[in-house]
């Protein structure tokens, strides 16, 4: 029989390497299915001591309808100085508002995101399929049968939300992920409805979008 302390550490080794939340009944499967009690009794000891923030650098979080280890909030700015200092990556003011459309307006088209921002967004999209904080979901049923596009679980990961019920209202998107608001403009006095009816259609979609991206080549539209 496994100890509970040997339980405890396993379960928080899982986490550490999993490039993806794990959701917890994938957690428990681990062991043998008469140690599952015991282990569920240890996740939740692993879940309590991360979530106290005891001067730990790392906590514990519940998004994409799994677990993950995560960096503590108060921490991120210092995060930020060594991705800076290391010259990492980061969106860019187009990119952030091309994703608040599709976040918001999903399923859409790119031509209905370049009515909204009135430039191309051809090669931003490209940058958000390559990132995967977006998919393409079909063709819309009309001339020329343009992709449709719509957020991934990935996306869900980047921003911290469990599910898109969570999106803030665009306001605040603008102010939390814009770095001094992003000014976008999503369809007017519409668009929270639209993004409400949205929210409902895409929630059950969004297992889906890891395997999809992973085993289905991207065909991107011509520019």
């Amino acid at each position: 029989m496994t100890s509970r302390a040997e339980m405890e550490a396993i379960l928080e080794a899982i986490l550490f390497v999993a490039t993806d939340p794990v959701p917890r009944d994938r957690l428990l499967e681990v062991f043998d299915e008469e140690e599952r009690a015991a282990a569920e009794l240890a996740l939740a000891a692993v879940v309590e001591r991360h979530a106290r923030q005891d001067g730990r650098g790392l906590m514990l979080e519940e998004v994409g309808g799994g677990l993950r280890l995560v960096t503590r909030p108060d921490l991120h700015g210092w995060l930020r100085r060594f991705y800076e200092a290391a010259g990492a990556t980061k969106l860019s003011m187009a990119a952030l508002e091309t994703l608040a459309i599709v976040a918001y307006r999903q399923p859409v088209t790119a031509p209905e995101v370049e009515a909204l921002r009135g430039v191309s967004p051809a090669g931003v999209l490209k940058t958000l399929l390559e990132r995967r904080l977006i998919r393409i979901t079909g063709r819309k049923p009309v001339v020329g049968k343009p992709f449709l596009y719509a957020t991934t679980r990935e996306f869900l990961m980047h921003f911290g939300l469990r599910d898109l019920e969570e999106l803030p209202p665009l306001e605040e998107f603008e102010e939390t992920f814009g770095e001094g608001g992003v000014p976008v403009e999503v369809g007017g006095a519409d668009a929270t409805a639209d993004r409400e009816e949205r929210i409902l259609r895409q929630a059950a979609e969004l297992e889906e979008a890891a395997a999809e991206q992973s085993t289905e080549p991207l065909e991107l539209e011509p520019r």
